[in-house]
């Protein structure tokens, strides 16, 4: 059993057999995504900090998109 394994032995791993198994976990994040930034824009009126909501949203990976639909997607009190 080999302990460490370099560059060279990653030309053995076949990737397309992976697609299958990947392509619905990035499907769901990119859902996510486009449906807390659609929530964010048709409100962006009533939502405060809406930059770091944006940035929230797009760099922390399906965690983002979550924590804005929870709690950033609370109504400020501004008309």
């Amino acid at each position: 059993m080999k302990l460490h394994y370099g560059l060279d032995d990653l030309k053995d791993i076949d990737f397309m057999a992976f697609i299958p198994i990947i392509l619905p976990f990035l499907a769901v994040g990119l859902l996510l995504v486009s449906i807390a930034l659609i929530d964010l824009y048709r409100h962006r009126n009533t939502r405060e900090n809406v930059l770091i909501w944006t940035f929230v949203i797009l760099f922390v990976n399906t965690i983002g998109p979550i924590l804005y639909l929870v709690i950033g997607r609370k109504d400020s009190d501004r008309s």
